[in-house]
Parts: structure tokens; C-alpha cells; sequence
């Protein structure tokens, strides 16, 4: 994918840092088509305490970052084209190209998108859920595929399942099959992997490889039966061959939950939430979302924030998202208003596949709202489905 050498880089102008320093060179590629640079994608690095810097990618697909705010931690890369999931990365923004996926339509689709730096040469994204085990040698699977497979290079790899069964556990990995058979390698963990996860058009879940670990397999994530996500986030040593990967992954357990955070987090969390609820009652439906998201950064397990943050993704129509949003916000329910958090998350997951047509999935999430918490709501739901 080199680009050739009349190239015009469109760069990000920044006051910042030493004149000479060198410049970072990004490249925006497609996530399901090989080889394809995006042009036209707008290209920003922020920081809450200076202006944004901006440009556009060229016809290469490619655009040169400033040096000082791609490398700092407190930066985001933001990328974006209309038609494609929004691409939000926390610094330092470190892997030479970055994939955009197109948006999905389907309620219960997933793209997961593997990236990685220039060593090792060969990671591999496994993904493997019941009689199916989607990689490098079987590219398909029960409505999932493996779009990219960039062997040698630094990805992406993409696998997209077009549709989540209900009640099937879903398991992604990233196996070092350069280093399969050296237990003590260190180069999956210096890899600078990345992964990224889109549901409809928006990106929901990222993970950067574990530093300083030992191994050549990173389980990156679970996604349950009811479709809720177990961030596994470990690496381990196999010595297994690619063919076997998806019985290991599918073994290991979970980890049992978010990790609590401290009580200074806890009340942040709980007063960003208070600013997306008052940002929602507005008509700030963006905003809203974005200080939701905020609040789950501050606390990952705070479910009201999920709960809210599903609401708003009902009003602005992007139901795939509202879906994983209630259904986090279930899974992390607890303490005195659980069932009233759990119920109405039910509802709203039922409202959007009875808009959807699927009314038996409709159905079956409208009584367990009436479980969690008998309304007459539920009941005027369920005898509104139960016609089809």
C-alpha cells in the first residue's frame, strides 16, 4: 500500500513541539476491502486544553499528524467519512493506518477490527462461537466472515458477523503465529495491537495488547448469549496450531465483571451522568451521549450511564447501539434500583426489535421487563406482539 511519491499529504499544523520535529504519517484504509484508501475522511486530534487540529485525508487515504499530540496520552485521534462508524482512538496514536468501517444496519451485527505497528509481521484475529471457528484458514462461518486477512503486514483483519445468535457466546482472540511455538516471546505484547468493535455506526469497545506480558495469544473479548461484553483483555502461551485456537479461546473463562473504581471516579461518574441527563432533557441528544460515554470511561461498571446512554441512542435512531447499551446496562445493574434499570432496558430492547419485525425476540425481552417489574406498560406490549 505505498503511496506513490507525488503524494499530497494534507498536514496538521501545529505550534507545539520542537520545529524540526518529525512528523507522524497515518493512513485511513477500508475494513472490509483490501488494499482500499479512504480519501475525503476528516482527520482531527484533540485536547480538552487547545484548539482541535484538522485536515483531510488526500487520495491516498493518508495524512500527517503533529508529532507532540499524536504521541501524548492525554490526545484522541478522531476519524470520520459520512457512511462509515466514527473512529476514536486514545493516544498515543502510534499504528501507521487505521480502518474505517462502513455502518452496519443489522440489530445484532459486530465488525471487529485488528490493527497492529511494524512487528511482529503476523497476527491473526480468531473469532470462535458453537460449531464455528472463523480465521485465516476457514474465512467463514455461521453468518460471520473474515473480510481481511493481511498476513505479513500491519492489518487490518477484520471479521464481520452479520448477525449474533441469540443464546451463543461469541469469543474474539488475536494469536501470534509467527511466535506460536516460542512460550517466552514477548512480541505480541510489543506489538502494538490494537482492536476496535462497531456496532451500527458507532465504535463501542477498543482495546490496546497488555503491555509487558509474556505470550502469543490475546483474548481480547466475549460477547454472552444475551449479547453482553466480558472484557477479557489477557495473554497467555499456547502451543497450539491455528486449527485449535478457537476450542482454547472458547474455554477460558471470564473475568466475573468491571473492576470497581474509587470513590472519587464513582462521583464523577455519577455527576458527568447527571450532566448528560440535563444535556438528554434539552434536546442535546450528542451531547448527551458524549457525557454519557464520558461517565462510563470515569466508571466502567456504572449502569445508570448505560441506561441513559441506550435512551439516547433510541432518539437519535441508532437502535443496534441502544441495544448494547441496555444490555451492558443490565448486566451491571445492582443495589436498590436494579430491577427499575433492568425492566426498562428490557422494554426499550423490545420496543426496538418489535420495530424491527422480530416480534418473538420482541416478545421474550417485553417479559422479562414484566419480571423485574410488573407495569402495565409490559403487559400492553406484550398483548400488542402476541398478535404476529
Amino acid at each position: 500500500m505505498a503511496a506513490p511519491a507525488l503524494a499530497c499529504v494534507i498536514g496538521l499544523v501545529s505550534t507545539a513541539g520542537p520545529a524540526n520535529a518529525q512528523s507522524e504519517r497515518v493512513q485511513v484504509v477500508s475494513a472490509i476491502l483490501a488494499d482500499r484508501p479512504i480519501d475525503g475522511a476528516t482527520v482531527s486530534l484533540q485536547r480538552v486544553d487547545r484548539p482541535s487540529l484538522v485536515a483531510t485525508t488526500d487520495g491516498q487515504g493518508r495524512a500527517t499528524l503533529d508529532p507532540v499530540l499524536a504521541r501524548d496520552p492525554q490526545s484522541r485521534l478522531v476519524i470520520a467519512k459520512p457512511g462509515y462508524a466514527e473512529l476514536i482512538v486514545q493516544c498515543p496514536c502510534d499504528v501507521p493506518a487505521y480502518a474505517l468501517s462502513p455502518v452496519m444496519h443489522n440489530l445484532d451485527g459486530m465488525r471487529v477490527v485488528l490493527n497492529w505497528g511494524d512487528t511482529p509481521a503476523d497476527l491473526d484475529a480468531h473469532l470462535s462461537y458453537p460449531g464455528n471457528h472463523v480465521y485465516f484458514e476457514r474465512k467463514s462461518g455461521r453468518d460471520a466472515s473474515l473480510d481481511l486477512d493481511h498476513s505479513g503486514q500491519r492489518g487490518p483483519e477484520t471479521i464481520t458477523v452479520q448477525r449474533r445468535h441469540p443464546g451463543q457466546t461469541y469469543t474474539f482472540a488475536v494469536h501470534d503465529f509467527g511466535h506460536r511455538d516460542q512460550a517466552d516471546s514477548r512480541a505480541l505484547a510489543r506489538s502494538q495491537a490494537q482492536v476496535f468493535v462497531y456496532i451500527g455506526e458507532s465504535l463501542v469497545r477498543s482495546y490496546r495488547v497488555p503491555q509487558g506480558q509474556t505470550g502469543n495469544l490475546w483474548t481480547v473479548f466475549r460477547v454472552d448469549g444475551e449479547g453482553r461484553f466480558d472484557d477479557l483483555n489477557a495473554i497467555s502461551t499456547v502451543a497450539l496450531g491455528a486449527e485449535r485456537i478457537g476450542d482454547e479461546i472458547a474455554r477460558i473463562g471470564g473475568r466475573g465483571g468491571d473492576e470497581p473504581v474509587g470513590s472519587e471516579a464513582g462521583d464523577a461518574a455519577v455527576a458527568t451522568n447527571l450532566r448528560g441527563e440535563a444535556a438528554y432533557r434539552s434536546g442535546d441528544l450528542r451531547g448527551a451521549v458524549a457525557l454519557y460515554q464520558q461517565a462510563i470511561e470515569l466508571d466502567p461498571a456504572h449502569a445508570l450511564s448505560y441506561s441513559n446512554l441506550g435512551l439516547a441512542y433510541v432518539k437519535l435512531g441508532r437502535a443496534a447501539e441502544a441495544i448494547w447499551a441496555s444490555r451492558k446496562a443490565i448486566a451491571l445493574a445492582k443495589g436498590a434500583g436494579a430491577a427499575t434499570i433492568r425492566a426498562g432496558a428490557y422494554y426499550n430492547i423490545g420496543k426496538l426489535y418489535e420495530e424491527d419485525g422480530q416480534y418473538e425476540r420482541a416478545m421474550s425481552n417485553y417479559l422479562a421487563a414484566k419480571r423485574e417489574k410488573p407495569d402495565k406498560t409490559y403487559d400492553q406490549a406484550l398483548e400488542r406482539v402476541s398478535g404476529y
